[in-house]
């Protein structure tokens, strides 16, 4: 005889969260604008105007919220704005953290190719550039890249302290059947057949 499911404890249950990026992780990856510089000057690419990203940011969330306030309650300005917000953060870790490994990969390559005794590190024929090279460059264009994101999103968080009146904070949405993966559930489903 099949025994009855037992009712679930919602109410005991821990709800594990997914943890959005915060300024601090984008601190972390992004290079800040001494960094920034120096990767500038030693690659020979774009300089960019990090208090001029960051003041236009600033600027650009806030003439929207003052477009949007007659739209828009205190409450669900907050929340669009808490997204717009996350948005800007997000990017910017994401790029801090491509950033990270691409300087990771250039700092191998360019080990590798120390090696005298490694033939397929040698560099290129004449006129272009060994493998190394081009890894360094391309971890140079993501550390300016990243820098430029970071910039954006500290000119968007300023702007969020300023019209809500509270430093943001990601949202750490609820995670969907944690520990539920589709396997499980299809298994769930065969063994209720049995009922």
């Amino acid at each position: 005889m099949a025994k009855p499911a037992t009712p679930s404890r919602q109410s005991a249950r821990v709800v594990a969260l997914r943890k959005g990026a915060t300024v601090e992780m984008v601190r972390l990856t992004c290079p800040d604008s001494a960094q920034a510089l120096k990767i500038a000057e030693s690659f020979g690419t774009t300089i960019v105007d990090s208090d001029g990203i960051r003041d236009l940011h600033e600027r650009l969330i806030s003439e929207t919220a003052d477009a949007l306030s007659d739209g828009l309650g205190e409450k669900a300005m907050q929340i669009h704005l808490q997204r717009i917000v996350g948005a800007f953060v997000g990017s910017a870790h994401g790029a801090g953290q491509f950033y990270s490994r691409a300087v990771t990969e250039a700092r191998d390559a360019t080990a590798k190719a120390a090696n005298d005794a490694r033939d397929e590190d040698l560099d290129g024929p004449v006129g272009y550039d060994s493998a190394a090279q081009r890894r360094r460059e391309f971890a140079a264009d993501m550390g300016v890249q990243a820098h430029a994101l970071r910039m954006a999103a500290e000119g968007a968080v300023a702007a969020y302290k300023q019209i809500v009146g509270e430093t943001w904070k990601p949202f750490d949405r609820p995670v969907e059947n944690p520990g539920h993966s589709l396997d499980r559930k299809a298994a769930e489903a065969q063994i209720s057949a049995f009922d």
